[in-house]
């Protein structure tokens, strides 16, 4: 026993400090890590970045934090860390090579939630599909689109092509274009086109509709109609104003003409 004892003074005595220090560096170091990823989470909340990838880079940078305080806690009691370190190293680059796909549509969700082009309820056309965004997430953006179809884009692919948002403005312009008959009276025609879009209290008056003629066509005289609404109401005028313009030439008897052919016989 008196040989035990020695020998565990001898060991307490050449290491304890080392461990103590071990100990003191895990207790610390770890507290820190939580106090440094907690505020890093405060200042991304203050910020409005999105709530799951604030969760998803406190969860990582604490990860990190303390993988690095237990490395250098194992360095003080004279445990070799180059070797994890290493192996630490190349796990990570095997699993950038196996993940690459989705860490390219992670890094492109964090651009689309920090720089924010796009937000949820915004009318968008993008990665080859279009609709209104449900979700903008770590991987994957969602969209629904009018026909009650639900897509689902891969980041990297949305913010790999143009984005077209069609909600990023409070006004658009609608563009419609209408064909009268080349015997019709132009001055006649914008006429009552102007008086559809002046009863209507959803077109602005500021920017002011344009009405012009645009082509002289093969069998038709055209008008570029570009009345501006507010953004909810693009296609509710749209659609009416079509059908209103419609009515008020009929009633003004204004043709609106359609492709026709004439055919003449001759007999030898």
């Amino acid at each position: 026993m008196e040989d035990i004892l020695k020998q565990l003074q001898a060991v307490v005595a050449q290491y304890g400090l080392q461990i103590l220090g071990a100990v003191a560096t895990l207790v610390i170091g770890i507290w820190i890590a939580k106090l440094l990823s907690k505020s890093l989470g405060k200042v991304l909340t203050k910020r409005d970045v999105d709530l799951t990838l604030v969760k998803f880079l406190v969860s990582l940078v604490k990860i990190a934090l303390i993988t690095f305080v237990i490395i250098s806690a194992a360095s003080q009691i004279g445990i070799q860390t180059a070797s994890f370190v290493a192996i630490i190293g190349a796990a990570g680059l095997a699993i950038g090579f196996a993940l690459q796909g989705s860490l390219s549509n992670l890094a492109a969700g964090v651009m689309l939630i920090i720089f924010k082009p796009v937000k949820v309820g915004d009318y968008i056309e993008g990665g080859g599909a279009a609709g209104s965004i449900e979700a903008v997430g770590i991987f994957i953006t969602t969209l629904l689109t009018p026909d009650n179809k639900v897509v689902y884009i891969p980041n990297s692919t949305l913010t790999g092509g143009n984005i077209t948002n069609f909600s990023a403005k409070d006004t658009r312009r609608v563009d419609m274009v209408f064909g009268i008959g080349y015997s019709d009276d132009i001055d006649k025609a914008k006429n009552v086109i102007q008086s559809v879009l002046n009863n209507d209290t959803r077109v602005l008056k500021d920017p002011a509709p344009q009405i012009v003629v645009s082509e002289l066509a093969d069998s038709s005289v055209n008008f570029n109609v570009r009345p501006w609404v507010n953004t909810k109401d693009y296609w509710d005028v749209y659609f009416e104003t079509t059908e209103q313009i419609k009515k008020k030439f009929d009633e003004q008897k204004i043709s609106i003409p359609f492709p026709q052919r004439d055919v003449h016989m001759h007999q030898n």
